[in-house]
């Protein structure tokens, strides 16, 4: 049995925490496991592809819209192979070094093998057994398969099968109101296919506020058909064409017939692949690994990032969390995770971005002023020719701390930063914002707006209240 000092399992963002523990202690003895392809789910499965797809959905998106500008302006094709293989080509590549840069490397031992827990700190990786002093577990996730009568059978497509399309589906039934479902299928519609998506939950993309579900609702329903609270009951296939059968609370049946089926219907945990529970690891009721403050698992010196948690799934938290987990497990002292301020962005038209509190769950514990400003009433939202697109804030009343930002709009993901920003100064206040000009005209002043705007309830109207296209 081969022992070593640190266990990392996963080449997401756990490889920061190797790099770092290897430039720190370049005598430790390490292993990395990997499963699949080396880079983690961000880049070779999840954000990177999808952004590549979505930036070539964008530019089709604008050019669509020119003639509202006098512009004459049509597509003449779409190369969608070409589109594949340029996400493809980035991806795959990137990804066989980091695999060839680990295979060779003199500072650790890799294992591109399966791995689960056999006892205490104890690991079989394929014909091997290994034990670690301190294990690192960013196993990531999988994707949802819900229990869909015939789904098997009939086939479909997922978040990463997709990425090896050769071809554009005709049409399309996406299956799942999230994020992933109004991402792919806003790229799948830019593209030529004739999207449907179904969703279980009555609100489009749930994570998000309310209002701003209901506007990007409203914006990509130009583009193809969205049902919302309707549960898929079964799927079917005749000749060339797959049908989805679903029924919502009421018990209105509707049947949807596609070409392929885009099943988006959320993550699962990879703890039961790798059999936590025989080295004292516990998991939650859905299978996520059980974590401390200082995300250390219910045995101590493992410990669980990114993914495996089930708590923050995105790449930029999974860095963060990377970060905590190295200090701790190296550092001196014990540093806790802070997510009061975790943003997220959807990459459709409109952009959707949001961080902290949602305005009922700030209501819960705080009194608070609410922002509410839309992009048409600046000068560069009028230039734009935008409507129904706006900020909302959500402030402390006694402090200004600010506790939330939702945004749906152009460069949502960008405009947002600076609301970001301030949440992690120490005071987490909303003066700095009146502080720092803002150029004019720009969309950066619809962020400065809505703080001038804070009522004690959210009335949609006050945003008429300081109309500005001077």
């Amino acid at each position: 049995m081969d022992e070593y000092d640190l266990i990392s399992i996963g080449t997401g963002s756990a490889m920061s925490i190797v790099t770092q523990a290897l430039r720190d202690k370049p005598d430790l003895d390490v292993a990395v496991i990997e499963n699949k392809a080396a880079g983690g789910i961000c880049l070779t499965r999840g954000c990177i592809p999808s952004k590549m797809l979505l930036y070539p959905a964008e530019v089709v998106n604008h050019i669509n819209e020119a003639d509202r500008f006098g512009i004459d302006a049509e597509i003449n094709s779409i190369d969608f192979k070409q589109i594949m293989d340029r996400m493809r080509e980035h991806v795959r590549p990137e990804s066989e070094q980091i695999r060839k840069n680990l295979e060779k490397s003199d500072d650790l031992d890799f294992y591109h093998e399966n791995a689960k827990f056999i006892d205490d700190y104890t690991l079989k990786v394929g014909k091997k057994t290994i034990k670690g002093d301190k294990i690192i577990l960013g196993i990531g996730s999988r994707i949802s398969k819900p229990a869909i009568d015939n789904l098997e059978k009939v086939g479909y497509l997922t978040s990463e099968t997709l990425l090896d399309l050769e071809e554009l589906p005709e049409s399309v039934i996406v299956i799942g109101g999230g994020y992933i479902a109004a991402e792919y299928g806003y790229f799948l519609s830019m593209m030529g296919s004739d999207v449907t998506i179904v969703g279980r939950n009555p609100q489009f993309v749930p994570s998000e506020e309310e209002n701003v579900s209901n506007v990007l609702q409203k914006k990509l329903s130009k583009y193809m058909d969205i049902h919302t609270g309707f549960e898929v009951e079964k799927v079917g296939k005749k000749g060339n064409k797959k049908a989805v059968i679903a029924e919502n609370a009421d018990g209105e049946k509707r049947k949807v017939k596609a070409s392929e089926i885009l099943l988006a219907a959320g993550r699962r945990s990879n703890a039961d692949i790798l059999e936590p529970h025989k080295s004292g690891i516990k998991t939650d009721e859905k299978g996520w690994i059980k974590v401390n403050g200082s995300l250390e698992t219910t045995k101590s010196d493992i410990w669980a990032l990114g993914d495996a948690t089930g708590e923050h799934m995105f790449k930029h938290v999974a860095n963060y969390e990377a970060e905590v987990v190295y200090e701790n497990a190296f550092g001196e002292g014990v540093r806790e995770v802070d997510y009061h301020a975790v943003p997220h962005a959807v990459f459709t038209h409109p952009q959707v971005a949001s961080v902290g509190m949602k305005e009922k769950e700030a209501r819960q514990n705080h009194e608070v002023l609410i922002g509410y400003y839309p992009f048409e009433n600046t000068a560069k939202g009028s230039a734009m020719d935008i409507e129904d697109y706006f900020v909302k804030v959500i402030v402390e009343e006694s402090t200004y701390r600010i506790l939330g930002a939702h945004i749906v709009g152009p460069h949502a993901s960008i405009l947002i930063q600076e609301i970001i920003d301030l949440m992690n100064t120490p005071n987490q206040n909303m003066t700095p914002i009146f502080k720092g000009m803002h150029i004019h005209p720009s969309l950066s002043e619809v962020v400065e707006r809505a703080f001038s705007n804070l009522h004690s309830h959210d009335h949609e109207s006050h945003s008429h209240e300081h109309d500005e296209h001077e």
